[in-house]
C-alpha cells in the first residue's frame, strides 16, 4: 500500500505509522487524514499486526493543520469541494482499533494532538509542545476532544489548556495526565513499541470490547448499564476462540498462540 503523507512499517507485529511531511512539521491535510484512516483500517483488517504506533517524522510530530490545505478550503462556499478525500469517522475508528499507542516527538498542536487522544496510550518527549490553541484562532477543538482532555486531566486543567490555548511542555503535559509518560527522545520509539505490544499480544476479540467498554461506560452515569454491558461482552468473550485457548494454554502449562486459534476459529 503506497502514501504520499504518510509512512508505514511492520515489524514483529507492530505496525509504525509516520506523519510524513518533515518540512511541514507534518501539517495535517485532508490527504493525510485519509491515508491514515485507510492504513488504519487496513492493519485493522491484517491478522499479522497485532497493535500500531503513530509517530512523526523529522523534528515535530504534528504542528496541527495546513492552513492553505485546510483553512482554504473550508471558507469555500458549498464546504464541499471535490478536492478533499473522503473520510473516515476519525474518534469511531480509533475507539473500535487494535491497540494505538502515540509516540509524540516533538511539535503536536491543535489537530495534531486532538487527532491521538482517542488513542489508548500516549507518550511524549519531555521537551514536546502541546497545545490545544483553537482559541486563539478563533475556534473550539474537535474530535471529541473537550471530552477526552476533560476525562484525562479534570475540569480545570481541562479549561486551563482550552481557554487559555497555552503551549505546555511533555513533561507538563503527562504530570497532569494530557500524556500518560514523558521519557527522553531516545527512549521514545522503543518505549511506544514496547507498550503496543504489552497490549497488542493480547487476544484481539477481547481488546476491542474492552476498549468499546471503555468508550461507552466513561461518562455513563447508569451502573446497572455498565453493568450490563459488561456481561453482555463477557458472554462473548467466553465463546471465543482466544479465550478458548487461554484456558487450554493454562492447563497445558504452555504460552497460548491466539492468532493461531483466530485461524482456526
Amino acid at each position: 500500500m503506497s502514501f504520499e503523507t504518510i509512512l508505514t512499517a511492520a515489524d514483529d507485529g507492530i505496525l509504525t505509522i509516520t506523519l510524513n511531511r518533515p518540512d511541514r512539521l507534518n501539517a495535517w491535510t485532508y490527504q493525510m487524514g485519509a491515508e491514515l484512516g485507510e492504513a488504519i483500517a487496513a492493519a485493522n483488517d491484517d491478522d499479522t499486526i497485532d497493535a500500531m504506533v503513530v509517530t512523526g517524522a523529522g523534528r515535530g510530530f504534528c504542528a496541527g493543520a495546513d492552513i492553505g490545505d485546510v483553512f482554504a478550503a473550508q471558507q469555500k462556499d458549498d464546504g464541499k469541494t471535490a478536492s478533499r478525500p473522503p473520510m473516515r469517522n476519525w474518534v469511531e475508528l480509533v475507539r473500535a482499533s487494535k491497540p494505538l499507542v502515540a509516540a509524540i516527538n516533538g511539535a503536536c498542536i491543535g489537530v495534531g494532538l486532538t487527532q491521538v487522544l482517542p488513542m489508548d496510550y500516549l507518550i511524549a518527549t519531555r521537551d514536546a509542545k502541546l497545545s490545544l490553541r483553537f482559541i486563539k484562532m478563533g475556534l473550539v477543538p474537535e474530535l471529541a476532544s473537550s471530552q477526552f482532555v476533560t476525562l484525562r486531566c479534570g475540569f480545570g486543567q481541562s479549561s486551563d489548556l482550552m481557554l487559555t490555548g497555552r503551549t505546555v511542555s511533555g513533561e507538563e503535559g503527562a504530570a497532569m495526565g494530557l500524556v500518560d509518560r514523558a521519557v527522553d527522545a531516545d527512549a521514545l520509539l522503543p518505549a511506544a513499541r514496547e507498550m503496543a505490544r504489552a497490549m497488542g499480544a493480547n487476544p484481539q476479540s477481547a481488546l476491542r470490547a474492552v476498549k468499546q467498554l471503555v468508550t461507552v461506560n466513561a461518562t455513563e452515569p447508569d451502573l446497572a448499564l455498565v453493568q450490563k454491558r459488561e456481561m453482555e461482552a463477557l458472554q462473548e468473550c467466553y465463546r471465543s476462540t482466544e479465550h478458548k485457548e487461554a484456558i487450554r494454554a493454562f492447563l497445558e502449562k504452555r504460552e497460548p498462540d491466539f492468532r493461531k486459534a483466530r485461524q482456526v476459529g
